[in-house]
């Protein structure tokens, strides 16, 4: 049964929340960190734009996490999309 009082989660909702903002990090000075062009991390941080394997990666590294961990909160967000 589809809970339609939560609405799935963006990865680029928990980047935002989670990270940017909690360390003060603005989307250019991040997208300039990890050579990625500002208007595709404004995209994933607007939930317009998915995170791949490769920017999973230069998120992971830059924060120092798991390569898996982007990828899995991608994965469980297209699973609750089907929900």
């Amino acid at each position: 049964m589809k809970n339609d009082l939560l609405k799935p989660i963006h990865p680029g909702e928990i980047l935002l929340e989670e990270f940017l903002i909690p360390m003060s990090i603005s989307p250019l000075r991040l997208a300039e960190e990890i050579s990625l062009p500002v208007e595709q991390l404004e995209d994933i941080v607007k939930g317009t734009q998915a995170i791949t394997s490769n920017i999973s990666t230069r998120l992971s590294n830059y924060f120092g996490l798991s390569e898996r961990f982007w990828l899995n909160i991608k994965h469980r967000y297209e699973m609750d999309l089907k929900l």
